[in-house]
């Protein structure tokens, strides 16, 4: 609600959200459009599984990834330098909870983990990366597997930095 911050966004995106990549003339706002972006820039890095079908099921988790989960994201702010031990979980996110964890029980079922498509990252893990900062921000109760995938997640050096230089910025 900030004019400065409004400001400050709308240099970065014409839709004020972020994050905003901007690379070689081309300026993209929206995380799906990114991955996707990023996946036609660098093919080899294997955002996508290579495996057709397995391609197809990371797009759509992704797709919901990105429009879905409205009650997640308002009732369970991203936040990560707090803790909140015990913390209620309003009903009305319990259902996108509940979606999540079904997700990636049968991604991490189906293709053997520890990522989300087996044994490399893909752009999922990217796009459900900050939904595990919220588990534990929130203390929202996981089975062993979505456990051990949020700790998998929360190892990764890129959220290790994420996370330093979240709590180092000034409240």
């Amino acid at each position: 609600d900030d004019a400065d911050v409004r400001k400050e966004l709308l240099l970065l995106a014409p839709s004020i959200r972020v994050p905003c990549l901007t690379h070689d003339g081309a300026k993209v706002w929206n995380t799906m459009a990114i991955a996707q972006y990023l996946d036609e820039l660098r093919p080899e890095a294997g955002l996508l599984p290579e495996d057709r079908i397995a391609r197809a099921h990371c797009r759509s988790i992704c797709g919901e990834m990105n429009s879905g989960f409205a009650n997640l994201r308002s009732a369970l702010p991203m936040n990560l330098k707090a803790r909140h031990p015990g913390y209620k979980i309003w009903a009305g996110a319990q259902p996108d909870i509940d979606r999540i964890v079904e997700i990636w029980t049968e991604c991490l079922a189906t293709y053997g983990g520890p990522w989300l498509f087996g044994k490399r990252r893909t752009m999922a893990d990217a796009m459900f990366a900050p939904v595990a900062t919220r588990f534990l921000t929130y203390d929202v109760k996981l089975t062993k597997p979505c456990i051990a995938y949020c700790q998998t997640v929360m190892a990764m050096p890129e959220m290790q930095e994420w996370v330093a230089a979240a709590r180092a910025e000034p409240d």
